[in-house]
């Protein structure tokens, strides 16, 4: 499955608006009314690991990219589904057909209109039901499209899937279209203008977008790749950058010129370990680890309390699906405790292994830090790796290669594409958890068609990754922005998505 990681809008995603621009001839607003146009300028915290949203993983690519490329069907701030490039839609009482009335009057970016070889190329070639390789496993309940009418499009399931509906966030993009990943083409309410690598991606309003409710305000957007706060601090303060997520040490730096708010993220800081190798394949090992960490330390002195402490993949963001572990904490501090649990397990000198850390996100050096000096007073030594973004992705989330890791895991907006991370067969188990009880909850959740039955079932899988000390989960790292106060509008998603779509001015 794609796009899962949560690198995205957790810890780095940041954005900048620049001050209003007047020289495309926009018109100056009255103090405090609305204003149409404006270019904002923003940062993002890593490279765009692929322009084709359907070969991207990266959760901060998506967080972009979802200005430019819709699905039939979009979510909003809630997590809720709502129609896009379908107009309408139904569901068979078998859960085994979905129908879509698709939209007519949709264009691509290239002035080309969106027809029904348009959808059926793009979710074929995602699913590969034309005996392709499928490019996300999350249409493998898929056994047929196919068109009804010019405008009536039917998806047949093998078996039924609670899930479905969100895979459709999937994007259409023009059949056969062979430059999606150096020029990329959508319907959204951005169109792509350019990608610089190491310095910047830009998109541009779409003034012919057919969704009058969803139209853009401002004229254009600069999403510039950033990693270094300091660099992000300096920017807001020299009037470079007018809105930006920073982290909470910066807070007291900008606090005086700029607004702060913060907002969990429906993400998940995890600690994570390579179970297909010793020491990690010992469950008491991964408790001593679990107890040996404070979680509370490491939000306060890392995030400065901008953050809320978890117990197992999952954040209270996640609300109906969501286990509250919270009231019987499956692993409370307790280094004595750990320090048993490895003796009892055949190491009581401790070990040495190595963290592989991706050196762009700043979060996560610093807790690997807190996590080295933790595990040395239980007699772990825990040496840090930094590797860039890219070796990351490849060696560690693709490859699987490492002793243990820390990483962000982006929110989804269906439980079964969180919890199905850690089933035995997922693609990108880097993990390498493995467990047939687990699998099994797994399989039943997503078959599960009544809701009530199915959060019960997402709820026994919580409790199942805390009882086998599967990771350390460690936090939701809430989105802290730091915003001049006429830059009004942002809104923050349970999924990778910065929505420029809902920026505007206000005349000062």
């Amino acid at each position: 499955m794609k796009k899962f990681l949560a690198l995205a809008l957790s810890f780095a995603m940041v954005l900048a608006v620049g001050c209003t621009n007047n020289a495309s001839g926009d018109q100056v607003a009255p103090t405090g009314e609305k204003q149409v146009g404006g270019i904002v300028r923003t940062t993002m915290p890593s490279e765009p690991d692929n322009l084709d949203p359907h070969l991207s993983a990266a959760a901060d690519t998506e967080a972009v990219m979802n200005n430019v490329f819709e699905g039939l069907i979009r979510f909003d701030e809630k997590g809720e589904f709502l129609p896009q490039l379908a107009s309408d839609y139904k569901v068979s009482d078998d859960g085994l057909n979905y129908t879509f009335d698709i939209r007519t009057d949709v264009t691509f970016h290239n002035g080309e209109p969106m027809t029904m070889e348009d959808v059926i190329y793009s979710y074929t070639r995602l699913s590969g039901i034309n005996g392709e390789q499928p490019l996300s496993s999350k249409f493998q309940s898929v056994s047929s499209i196919e068109a009804v009418d010019e405008d009536t499009l039917t998806f047949t399931l093998t078996q039924p899937d609670a899930a479905f509906l969100s895979t459709l966030i999937e994007p259409v993009i023009p059949a056969d279209y062979a430059d999606q990943s150096r020029s990329p083409i959508g319907t959204g309410p951005f169109a792509f203008v350019s990608y610089t690598p190491g310095q910047s991606i830009a998109l541009k309003r779409n003034d012919t977008y057919y969704d009058s409710n969803r139209m853009a305000t401002i004229n254009e957007i600069n999403f510039r790749i950033m990693t270094d706060e300091s660099s992000i601090v300096m920017a807001l303060k020299a009037g470079d950058l007018d809105i930006a997520q920073v982290l909470s040490m910066s807070v007291p730096a900008v606090e005086k010129d700029f607004e702060i708010s913060s907002f969990p993220q429906n993400m998940v800081q995890i600690f994570a370990f390579n179970h297909a190798i010793a020491p990690f394949d010992n469950l008491k090992v991964r408790q001593a680890i679990n107890y040996a960490i404070n979680k509370d330390l490491i939000i306060d002195g890392v995030v400065g309390g901008y953050g809320s402490k978890l117990y197992t993949n999952a954040s209270p963001v996640m609300g109906f699906w969501f286990n509250d572990l919270s009231a019987n904490d499956p692993y409370p501090y307790n280094p004595e405790l750990a320090k048993q649990l490895l003796a009892q397990a055949g190491y009581a000198n401790g070990f040495e292994t190595t963290i592989k850390v991706p050196s762009n996100y700043q979060t996560h050096i610093d807790t690997a830090q807190v996590l080295a000096d933790m595990l040395s007073q239980v007699g772990i030594t825990l040496n840090i790796e930094l590797i860039e973004w890219g070796q990351w992705l490849e060696t560690v989330y693709s490859g699987g290669n490492h002793d243990t890791t820390i990483i962000g895991l982006a929110g989804k907006l269906d439980p079964h594409e969180i919890f199905v991370r850690f089933q035995s067969a997922y693609a990108k188990n880097f993990y390498h958890f493995k467990n047939e009880a687990y699998d099994t909850l797994i399989t039943d959740g997503i078959r599960e068609t009544d809701p009530n039955k199915r959060a019960d079932i997402y709820k026994q899988a919580q409790q199942f990754l805390a009882d086998e000390a599967v990771a350390v989960f460690i936090m939701d790292p809430h989105l802290i922005m730091a915003s001049k106060p006429n830059l009004k509008g942002y809104a923050p998603y349970p999924a990778p998505y910065f929505d420029a779509t809902k920026l505007y001015y206000v005349g000062e």
